[in-house]
């Protein structure tokens, strides 16, 4: 039986990639271990799926200021040497990793091991975590086209990004009895796996008019729950939602997120109409603006732009999604984006 290691953490997602193809791995025969970090979020996630995972230190590779950027190096050096220790004695075959800081010291230690690295990068340019990890990878997937131009020749592939086959298996009426809605259209709202404050204040601020239209599912995010809003007719609010996720995609009319790639990814998989509110360049490295702009480009998508909110009739521009919802569908069912499971399954397997 071949052995693979699977790394990537510190959101959703560099996290539920990897969960996407554990069903495809094991189908393939693979003994799977996962190295993440310590007491970081996809160690539940990852344990949850009944697969071994070992923590190790990280450090956080800032492009700022921070006192941290004096202590991080030698949390890294130290995941470093755990990390080699981990693969010496598991001894895989091939090391798969989906990005985020704990990763690099996976990917580095593979690589003065002799051991095949692939690495898969979601967004339109890389971030640097995987700028780095490219260096010791022995080939790099890519979500969008785009990407391929950043990226070396003869390592960069394009895959797409792996869906989790159980989301294209939600069940209507089971969300309708989880939330017990009329037979209003149903919003869903999703912030990220850490939620948005910015997202959850304009939601919220114009929820009065929103729910005259439609039933609201938002996953606001760890501690983002307003008690006040608790009981609120036609309004659920959740901090994280697993397995209940794929049925609220179901019910979903329309879709209000964040940019990150693989969200929207889904969101196309699905031919869910949605409006993307990308995180900003001033907080971010602007990648989602990157992904919100190639979606809007072609066809899949409707964008504000974040500091375009406070100015935007927020439930004006949902209710003209909901009323130009077939535009969208029928943009994004003449995509040819396909899930990449099965493309990066074929890589892992000629690699190992």
């Amino acid at each position: 039986m071949k052995k693979i290691i699977l790394t990537g953490g510190g959101t959703a997602g560099h996290i539920t990639p990897n969960i996407a193809l554990l069903p495809a791995l094991k189908e393939a025969g693979f003994d799977i271990k996962y190295i993440g970090s310590k007491n970081g979020m996809e160690e539940g996630l990852i344990k949850a799926q009944n697969i071994p995972y070992e923590g190790i230190s990280s450090g956080k590779l800032r492009r700022y200021f921070d006192l941290k950027n004096f202590s991080d190096p030698f949390r890294v050096v130290k995941g470093l040497f755990e990390a080699k220790k981990i693969i010496k004695m598991y001894a895989p075959d091939i090391v798969f990793s989906k990005g985020g800081f704990v990763s690099v010291p996976v990917v580095m230690a593979a690589a003065f091991l002799k051991i095949p690295v692939i690495i898969h990068e979601s967004d339109i340019t890389p971030g640097l975590a995987n700028k780095i990890a490219t260096k010791f990878a022995t080939k790099v997937c890519t979500n969008f086209p785009e990407t391929l131009q950043y990226l070396p020749k003869g390592k960069a592939v394009l895959t797409g990004s792996p869906i989790r086959k159980e989301l294209l298996s939600g069940n209507r009426e089971e969300a309708l009895k989880l939330t017990g809605f009329d037979n209003k259209p149903t919003l869903l709202i999703i912030g990220g796996s850490l939620g948005s404050v910015i997202v959850n204040t304009a939601i919220r601020r114009s929820l009065d008019d929103i729910l005259k239209e439609f039933n609201v599912i938002h996953i606001c995010g760890k501690g983002n729950i307003d008690e006040k809003l608790t009981g609120r007719s036609g309004y659920l609010q959740y901090e994280y939602v697993d397995k209940e996720l794929k049925d609220f995609f179901a019910l979903a009319d329309i879709v209000v997120s964040r940019a990150g790639a693989n969200t929207i990814c889904e969101l196309l998989a699905l031919r869910k109409p949605n409006l993307l509110i990308p995180l900003s360049g001033a907080a971010s490295r602007g990648d989602q603006i990157l992904n919100a702009a190639s979606f809007e480009n072609a066809g899949y998508s409707k964008v504000i732009e974040e500091e375009s909110l406070s100015n935007t009739s927020l439930a004006g521009e949902i209710s003209e999604l909901y009323k130009n919802r077939q535009k969208y569908i029928d943009s994004m069912s003449n995509s040819d984006a396909t899930n990449g499971v099965e493309n990066i399954i074929n890589l892992i397997k000629q690699y190992s």
